[in-house]
């Protein structure tokens, strides 16, 4: 992934999405842009017109975090988008977000056994453990009955973004599939601005480029997402439609490890449903 492309996109596609009224100016005639014209950017971020014309041609450099404050600012440019552009930005200095030297390539990390037997002990909830990558490293028992259509019978490690764009199962495992794949990419898109030099990565978003056409278009737009917490809805071919709420935690002890967790609203339809997956994930276990 070529930073000076990134960043020349990412400026790009922020700026086309500001329209003139909501950065308080007049709209003008004869505008041959969406949005904000380049002059418009830098008059409102208090730079010179050449120096934003150089940023977003990719030269993002040196340039300090006042000044990318300031065109965050004027980008309208939320949470995730401004980190975003620090981490762009982070990358062109060479310097990591995690403040640690950058490998060019990056392994799966082994699962530690005390992170396995807390994933075990989550018994009422679905929980799992992902990397940048997507990858689903380790899942509890729940876990293993609610992500049967993604694991399957192939004992692989399996990856979100690949069930996602490249299974036909995943259509009626996410009711609102757009909305996933929406965020998938931008959550992707986010990964690889914190780590440009994730070989794994560069070769997942190559991958889903090339066979997939809605991949390669939502790719294209430079959305990025940061997700948290929420509530996303499920189709399990075994007990039918889950509401759940889940939230995302850093592994601390292991950097860009995430462990999630999806649980349901006491006393709903939905936690009936979880009772009864949980119930077969137990005559699972039984029966190994």
């Amino acid at each position: 992934m070529d930073n000076r492309h990134e960043v020349r996109e990412f400026l790009m596609s922020r700026r086309a999405k500001v329209t003139p009224a909501q950065a308080g100016l007049p709209a003008g005639a004869g505008r041959r842009v969406p949005g904000l014209r380049r002059s418009e950017v830098a008059m409102l971020a208090g730079v010179s017109v050449e120096y934003y014309a150089r940023l977003e041609r990719g030269a993002i450099r040196g340039a300090s975090a006042a000044v990318l404050n300031a065109i965050a600012d004027t980008l309208h440019l939320d949470d995730a988008e401004r980190a975003h552009l620090f981490d762009l930005a982070r990358a062109a200095d060479g310097i990591p977000a995690s403040g640690r030297r950058r490998r060019r390539a990056t392994r799966p990390a082994a699962m530690r056994p005390a992170l396995a037997w807390t994933l075990e002990a989550i018994t009422d909830a679905v929980a799992f453990v992902r990397n940048p990558r997507m990858d689903v490293l380790a899942v509890n028992a729940l876990g293993r009955v609610f992500y049967a259509p993604l694991i399957g019978d192939a004992g692989r490690v399996p990856n979100l973004a690949r069930f996602l764009f490249l299974d036909p199962a995943s259509n009626d495992f996410y009711p609102d599939w757009d909305r996933f794949a929406q965020m998938s990419v931008a959550m992707i898109r986010a990964e690889a601005g914190r780590d440009p030099h994730d070989r794994g990565l560069q070769d997942l978003v190559g991958e889903l480029s090339t066979h997939s056409d809605t991949f390669r278009t939502l790719w294209g737009a430079h959305d990025v997402h940061v997700l948290g917490a929420g509530t996303k809805r499920f189709h399990h071919p075994e007990v039918g439609e889950l509401v759940l709420d889940h939230e995302e935690l850093a592994v601390t002890a292991e950097p860009g490890l995430t462990l999630i967790i999806y649980t349901a609203q006491p006393g709903s339809a939905t936690a009936e449903r979880l009772r009864l997956l949980g119930s077969l994930a137990a005559e699972t276990t039984s029966t190994l």
